[in-house]
């Protein structure tokens, strides 16, 4: 299939605790394949949706970064996706709109709304709940 896009997971070192996804131009079969001819909405839609735990980012976004390190802290890696600035469009919202955070399909929000289930103690139980985290 030509011209089809793939996410590739990168092995991050012993010591480091993130999971990054770039996205190239590749014929290899996934599933985080991406077709050309899928919108970014549908895209989006099908990777959360394949994903317990998703952020949807800009590359170099600082609060991706606090919210990696957040869900790494209760031991979650999400999958990260950094997005052109016209797929953040099709997160919804305004055009400032990443990065977002999805759990078990649905939308959290963005950092604010990661941090108000941290500290409302809804976030281990949600993360639980989608099994991204084993239960203790």
């Amino acid at each position: 299939m030509r011209g089809q896009r793939t996410a590739t997971t990168t092995t991050p070192p012993p010591t480091t605790q993130n999971v990054a996804i770039a996205l190239e131009l590749t014929t290899a079969s996934s599933p985080l394949a991406i077709d050309g001819s899928e919108s970014p909405e549908m895209r989006i839609q099908r990777l959360v949706s394949e994903n317990p735990v998703v952020i949807f980012a800009r590359s170099s976004c600082c609060m991706c970064h606090v919210m990696k390190n957040l869900l790494a802290t209760v031991g979650v890696h999400p999958t990260v996706i950094e997005l052109e600035e016209v797929e953040i469009r099709g997160l919804g919202g305004d055009d400032s709109a990443a990065p977002v955070l999805f759990v078990g399909g649905s939308r959290v929000g963005g950092l604010e709304g990661l941090v108000g289930l941290h500290l409302g103690g809804q976030l281990v139980p949600r993360l639980v709940e989608v099994g991204a985290l084993a239960k203790n």
